[in-house]
C-alpha cells in the first residue's frame, strides 16, 4: 500500500468494490435477517447495533424467580471466560480462553459434543497477554454459494481461522499479526464481526508498544481486503485529510503522525481489542481505539492521535468518515475500546438523531450523531469520576469535545516518579469491555460498571519489541464514600446523560448485560452470581455458579422454550490475581521482574498489590468468594 498514493488507493478500491457489490449483498442480508430471529444468537452482541436485547418474553419478572439449571458444560480451561456462546438452530458454539478451544454442542442432546477444535499455539503468547488469556468469542458467517457456513476464531497468537460450522475443519487461516510466537507483543482477544463478504478483526498489545489496526479479510479465502492503522500516515490510517472530520472539521494532512514526537507513532498503541458495530444504511463500521504507548505520558508529548478514538469507517474500503478522540494525550490508560450501541430516532435536546452511545473507560458516556460525528451528550456515569470536571460540548469553544483535566489528577503535570493519588476512575475505567445492553421498551441502557479509583506513578521506560512497554506503577481501591463497593449496575438515560437508578455490587460488574422483552435484565458478578433485575433495578433472582462471571449473558429458544446461558470462569483484568496466580508474592515479584524494567516496587505488600497492572491488590478479597473455573451454565423455567 505504501507504493500507492492515497488518491490512487481510494480510486482503485472503489472500482473493485463496485464490481463486487451484488455479491456482498446476499451474505450480509442473510446474517442481518438471522440476527432478527429471537430464537438464535448469531453475533456476540446480539445484532449489528450491539444492543444485547432479546425479544424473547417467556421469562418474565413474575416467573424469573423459578429459573433452574437445565444443563452444564465444562470447557476444560481454568482462566477468565469472557464473551459468550453463539446459537444457530440446534447447535451452540462455545469458546474458551487460551488455547482457544471451540466446541459445537447439540442442543437436542443437552450439549453433546458434535465437534471440537483446539488450535496448537506457541505458549510464549501467554505472558504477552497483559490482562489474562481471555477470548471474547467466535463469529458466524452464513453459507454463501460454494462456501460453507463458517465459525471464525481470533486466536491468541493472532491467527484468524475459519472453521466449517458443520465439521469444525479449518477452511482457511491467516496471520493477523506479524508474529505468532509473541515476538512483537501482538495478541488476539477480540471477537471478530462478519460484515458483508468480510470478517473484521482487531489486535491487542498496546502494553508492548503494538501499533493498533483493524483489518478486514475476505470470507471466501481469508485474503486481506483492507487494513486501517490507528496511527501513522494517511495512507496507512485510511484517513482523507479533507473528507475525514472530527467534530465537523477536516482533520488535515497526516493527522495520525503530527501530534506525536518524531516516530513514536510507530510504537503508539491504540489497539482495537473491543467491539465493533455496523450501520447498514450508512455502511459505516464503528469501533474505538485503546491507550497510547507508553503509560508514561511525559515520554510522548502531544495529543497522540488517533489513540483513544471513536472511528466511523466505510465497511467496504475502510476509509474513515469521521473520528473523535475522547481522551487526547491519555495519562491514565483510559482505553476507548468499549462497544458503540446504535439507536435510531433518539430525541436529544428537542431534535431526533440516529445515535451512537458509548460508555468510555474514562468515566464519560457519549451520545453522538452517528452519521456526522456530532457530539450531543458527554456526561459522567459514575459520580466518583474526578480526573476531569466535564467534556466541553460547546461547538463554538476552542475546547469543544475536550475533557477539562483537573491538575491534581494529571499524571502529566505531576510528572515522572510522582505518585498521583485518588484518581477516579482507575485504569480499568468506569467500564471496561463488558458490554452494556439497551432496551427499546424502556429507552434505557443497562450498564455494568466499576466503582474504583487508583494511585498512578509514571516512570521512564525504553522500547524493545516483544517486551513490556508500560512505565507506570498503579494501585487500585474502592471509590471513596458508600460501603466500599467496587461496582454498580446502572440504568442510563443517554438523551439526558443521567443515571436513572444504580444497584451497588461488592465487586466490579465485569459481565455483559442482557435486556429482554420479558422486562427482565440479566448480568453476572465477579463472585459468580447470575442476577436478574426488573426495569427499576429490583433484584428478582440470583444463582451462584461455580466461578466468577466475566462472560456475557446469552438468550436463546429451543423446542419452544426460552433459555439463558452464561460462561463462568473468573479472570480478566479484575480477576488476574486469581487467574494468573499473582496473589502469591513470588509470582507477583516475577511479574514485576518481567514488566518493570528493573524499577523497585517496595515491600512485599506493595509488590503484590501493584501486580497485574494494579488490579491484584484492589481485588484481593475476591479470593474469599470464588475460585478458578470454566463452565457453561444453561438456565430455563421448570418443565
Amino acid at each position: 500500500m505504501r507504493a500507492l498514493t492515497q488518491a490512487t488507493y481510494i480510486a482503485t478500491t472503489t472500482a473493485l468494490l463496485s464490481l463486487g457489490a451484488l455479491y456482498t449483498a446476499s451474505a450480509n442480508e442473510e446474517l442481518a435477517k438471522m440476527a432478527k430471529s429471537p430464537k438464535d444468537w448469531v453475533m456476540q452482541t446480539g445484532d449489528y447495533a450491539n444492543t444485547r436485547y432479546s425479544t424473547l418474553k417467556q421469562i418474565t419478572k413474575e416467573n424469573v424467580k423459578n429459573l433452574q439449571v437445565k444443563w452444564t458444560f465444562s470447557t476444560g480451561v481454568l482462566r477468565g471466560h469472557e464473551g459468550g456462546p453463539l446459537i444457530i438452530g440446534d447447535v451452540m458454539y462455545v469458546h474458551a480462553p487460551f488455547p482457544n478451544t471451540v466446541y459445537a454442542l447439540d442442543l437436542n442432546k443437552d450439549g453433546k459434543i458434535l465437534w471440537k477444535y483446539e488450535p496448537k499455539q506457541d505458549t510464549n503468547v501467554i505472558p504477552i497477554m497483559c490482562c489474562d488469556t481471555v477470548n471474547r468469542g467466535v463469529a458466524y458467517a452464513p453459507a454463501d454459494g460454494d462456501r460453507p457456513a463458517l465459525i471464525i476464531l481470533n486466536q491468541a497468537d493472532t491467527t484468524v481461522v475459519a472453521l466449517d460450522a458443520k465439521t469444525g475443519k479449518a477452511v482457511w487461516s491467516v496471520k493477523n499479526g506479524e508474529n505468532t510466537d509473541g515476538g512483537k507483543g501482538e495478541s488476539g482477544t477480540s471477537a471478530p464481526v462478519v460484515i458483508k463478504d468480510k470478517v473484521l478483526v482487531g489486535v491487542s498489545g498496546a502494553e508492548f508498544g503494538v501499533r493498533g489496526w483493524l483489518a478486514a479479510y475476505d470470507l471466501k479465502d481469508g485474503k486481506l481486503a483492507w487494513k486501517a492503522y490507528s496511527e501513522g500516515p494517511d495512507a496507512e490510517t485510511l484517513i482523507d485529510a479533507e473528507k475525514t472530520t472530527q467534530l465537523g472539521k477536516p482533520v488535515g494532512k497526516d493527522s495520525g503522525t503530527n501530534t506525536w514526537e518524531g516516530e513514536q507513532w510507530k510504537t503508539g498503541g491504540g489497539t482495537t481489542w473491543g467491539w465493533y458495530s455496523y450501520d447498514p444504511k450508512l455502511n459505516l463500521v464503528y469501533y474505538g481505539t485503546g491507550n497510547p504507548s507508553t503509560w508514561n505520558p511525559v515520554q510522548r508529548p502531544g495529543d497522540n492521535r488517533w489513540s483513544m478514538t471513536i472511528f466511523a469507517r466505510d465497511a467496504d474500503t475502510g476509509m474513515a468518515k469521521w473520528v473523535y478522540q475522547m481522551t487526547p494525550h491519555d495519562e491514565w490508560d483510559f482505553d476507548g475500546v468499549n462497544e458503540m450501541i446504535l439507536v435510531d430516532g433518539m430525541e436529544v435536546k428537542g431534535k431526533k438523531h440516529d445515535v451512537l452511545v458509548h460508555f468510555d473507560r474514562n468515566g464519560f458516556a457519549y451520545t453522538m450523531d452517528r452519521a456526522s460525528g456530532e457530539l450531543l451528550v458527554a456526561k459522567k456515569y459514575d459520580p466518583a469520576v474526578n480526573w476531569a470536571t466535564e467534556v466541553n460540548t460547546d461547538p463554538k469553544s476552542k475546547e469543544y469535545g475536550r475533557p477539562q483535566v483537573v491538575a491534581k489528577y494529571s499524571t502529566q503535570q505531576n510528572g515522572e516518579d510522582t505518585n498521583s493519588t485518588g484518581v477516579c476512575p482507575a485504569a480499568l475505567g468506569t467500564k471496561d469491555q463488558q458490554p452494556a445492553a439497551y432496551s427499546p421498551k424502556t429507552g434505557l441502557f443497562y450498564v455494568p460498571t466499576n466503582h474504583v479509583c487508583m494511585d498512578y506513578e509514571p516512570y521512564k521506560v525504553s522500547y524493545t519489541a516483544g517486551q513490556p512497554y508500560v512505565g507506570a506503577t498503579v494501585s487500585m481501591y474502592p471509590a471513596p464514600g458508600g460501603d466500599g463497593n467496587m461496582g454498580n449496575f446502572i440504568a442510563w438515560d443517554a438523551a439526558k446523560g443521567e443515571i436513572v437508578w444504580s444497584k451497588p455490587e461488592q465487586f466490579s460488574v465485569w459481565s455483559g448485560a442482557l435486556a429482554t422483552a420479558g422486562d427482565v435484565v440479566f448480568y453476572g458478578t465477579l463472585e459468580g452470581y447470575i442476577k436478574a433485575v426488573d426495569e427499576k433495578g429490583k433484584e428478582l433472582y440470583k444463582f451462584k455458579t461455580p466461578s466468577g462471571i466475566i462472560g456475557n449473558v446469552t438468550p436463546f429458544e429451543h423446542d419452544g422454550k426460552q433459555y439463558i446461558a452464561v460462561l463462568s470462569g473468573v479472570g480478566g483484568w479484575a480477576g488476574i490475581g486469581l487467574a494468573g496466580g499473582l496473589l502469591s508474592p513470588d509470582n507477583a515479584a516475577a511479574w514485576h521482574g518481567a514488566v518493570d524494567q528493573g524499577r523497585a516496587q517496595g515491600d512485599q505488600a506493595a509488590v503484590v498489590g501493584t501486580a497485574g497492572l494494579g488490579a491484584v491488590g484492589g481485588y484481593a478479597a475476591l479470593a474469599d468468594y470464588t475460585t478458578l473455573g470454566g463452565q457453561l451454565t444453561v438456565f430455563g423455567l421448570p418443565d
